[in-house]
């Protein structure tokens, strides 16, 4: 096994930092490596906002249901679908940007920003700092579109927390998955593998919180039901409308 897949093979979220600071030099690097990523059409629809600010670090932990692991990360990067810039250079030779109102200008955002938040938190990890991907940005987009004074044609989507992780975090065991044939599949879709390997989960899942002293966690299957039951976010619709997004099929 190569060192990268090592790597990869042993990624964790990490949810407790030393308070020691991220380099300058390391940070830098870190964003060249995320710039670097594909980006569809060559568009580089995407922009990081950062912060190591303390008061706008606990203003987010609060903003993403009080998750205290964000005050006590060195920064955190926010991911944000940007055609704000673009729309820069279409005014320039007298064009007019649509591509954010319609549904793939949110999917190429989406997938963008997911495949970046990947790259950088790779990059960060080879260099010893950990991270954790906060999706519950989106509880609170307006408030993040002030906090990061966003423009039209923006849209705050995911952020991750970056910083030394604690020995203790740095080792702790890995979550098991869902076994690679229930996962995977070859040339079409198999259900029945599917139902299978989430049923067999669940026990495995039950099992590893057992073993690590973790039977106060639900269980996978009320998980699912806490988050997948109804939209855990909100005013998605309305801020995507309020920053000129629209999920609409376009032609022209």
């Amino acid at each position: 096994m190569n060192e990268t897949i090592k790597q990869l093979s042993n990624r964790r979220s990490v949810r407790e930092f030393t308070g020691e600071s991220v380099s300058d030099e390391d940070l830098n690097l870190i964003l060249k490596t995320a710039q670097r990523c594909p980006t569809s059409v060559n568009g580089q629809q995407i922009s990081i906002i950062y912060t190591r600010n303390k008061e706008k670090l606990a203003k987010i932990s609060e903003l993403c249901g009080n998750q205290e692991h964000i005050k006590h990360c060195d920064i955190f990067i926010m991911f944000v679908i940007d055609y704000n810039r673009i729309s820069h250079a279409l005014d320039s030779i007298n064009e007019k940007l649509n591509i954010q109102k319609s549904a793939e200008g949110i999917i190429v955002g989406a997938v963008d920003a997911g495949i970046m938040l990947s790259s950088l938190q790779t990059s960060a990890e080879s260099l010893g700092y950990a991270t954790t991907a906060i999706g519950a940005v989106r509880q609170n987009p307006n408030e993040f579109i002030k906090l990061f004074d966003l423009p039209k044609n923006t849209y705050p989507l995911v952020g991750s927390t970056l910083g030394v992780p604690t020995t203790t975090a740095k080792d702790a065991p890995l979550k098991p998955r869902i076994k690679l044939d229930c996962f995977a599949f070859e040339d079409k879709y198999d259900d029945t593998k599917a139902k299978e390997g989430i049923f067999e989960y669940e026990s495995t899942l039950k099992e590893f919180r057992k073993e690590n002293n973790m039977d106060y966690k639900t269980s996978y299957n009320q998980d699912m039901a806490r988050f997948y039951t109804k939209s855990y976010t909100r005013d998605i619709k309305k801020t995507f409308e309020q920053q000129g997004f629209v999920f609409e099929d376009i032609n022209k």
